[in-house]
């Protein structure tokens, strides 16, 4: 049977914005990550969560790249945080982030520029199991799950995990041309282990979560460019911050990144597609598929 024939039927909407609303109904989110020559990751899921729709975006980055990321976006928040000699985030932080995250949070997203210190991949593991909040974790964050996936047993909190074939291959140790060939059935059995959502990036992109599985129909091979997964981590996590579950967060994310990808497509052309040509066209995705209130 193919992945098709578990599609849910229509995505998920997000609810109609009251006349009267203010920021803080549309979700508080953090992202963390951003290291010494990563700084650009963290800017593109930051600045996508932003068009997705959240109220508020902060970034926990390191001191060091502190000011670069401050200069580097305009509506987004910055928070320095404790750093290693590599100028990553260091476990010491781990302490007011989840602090911070029971008190002002609604979804928390981690990975993008993250950077492979050991006390960073410590950081990571601590932060995912220990949080209250729905999560996401990408890029270096998955790096960092793969030794230890007892975590994702652990985690108090329902999370997403969006790998590429390469990171999926850590993750079950396995191969990126053993998961390309197997992708249904490699993420069947993860989501069967885990009670979170698996998010198998690529070509026909897979959303499993326990017996459910989906496959998302947009998206183009000008995508294939370097921070395109980034863009899809924040607008992840700015739906979670607008109170959908994780498994309607990653099936309408997946669905609107590759739709701007597209839109973009129309626009420009495959070639020369980058990464920020997907979130400055976010918002129209959205409004395309209804899911903004609009038609």
């Amino acid at each position: 049977m193919t992945a098709a024939a578990f599609d849910p039927g229509p995505l998920p909407r997000l609810a109609p914005r009251r006349p009267e609303a203010h920021k803080g109904e549309f979700g508080r989110v953090l992202l963390l990550g951003g290291s010494r020559g990563l700084v650009g990751a963290a800017a593109l899921a930051a600045d996508a969560a932003a068009r997705t729709g959240a109220g508020l975006v902060t970034v926990g980055c390191p001191r060091s790249v502190y000011p670069i990321l401050a200069a580097k976006l305009t509506n987004p928040m910055t928070w320095p945080l404790s750093e290693t000699e590599a100028e990553s985030l260091a476990e010491e932080a781990a302490e007011p982030i989840l602090e911070r995250a029971r008190r002002e949070f609604d979804a928390v997203a981690i990975g993008p520029g993250l950077g492979r210190h050991p006390s960073t991949r410590r950081l990571a593991r601590s932060v995912i199991e220990r949080l209250e909040i729905p999560w996401v974790a990408d890029a270096d964050a998955l790096f960092a799950l793969a030794e230890d996936l007892a975590t994702l047993e652990r985690a108090r909190a329902v999370g997403i995990l969006t790998p590429h074939a390469g990171e999926m291959a850590r993750l079950v140790g396995s191969t990126p041309l053993e998961v390309q060939a197997h992708r249904e059935q490699l993420a069947r059995g993860f989501a069967a282990r885990f009670p979170h959502v698996l998010l198998l990036k690529g070509h026909g992109t897979l959303v499993a979560l326990g017996e459910r599985l989906a496959r998302n129909p947009t998206g183009n091979p000008g995508m294939a460019t370097g921070g395109m997964g980034d863009v899809l981590t924040g607008a992840i996590v700015a739906l979670l911050g607008q109170k959908l579950s994780p498994w309607d967060a990653a099936r309408l994310g997946a669905y609107v990144h590759g739709r701007a990808g597209d839109i973009a497509r129309d626009e420009v052309g495959e070639v020369g597609l980058v990464a920020t040509d997907l979130v400055a066209r976010l918002p129209r995705a959205l409004r395309e598929v209804g899911a903004a209130g609009g038609a």
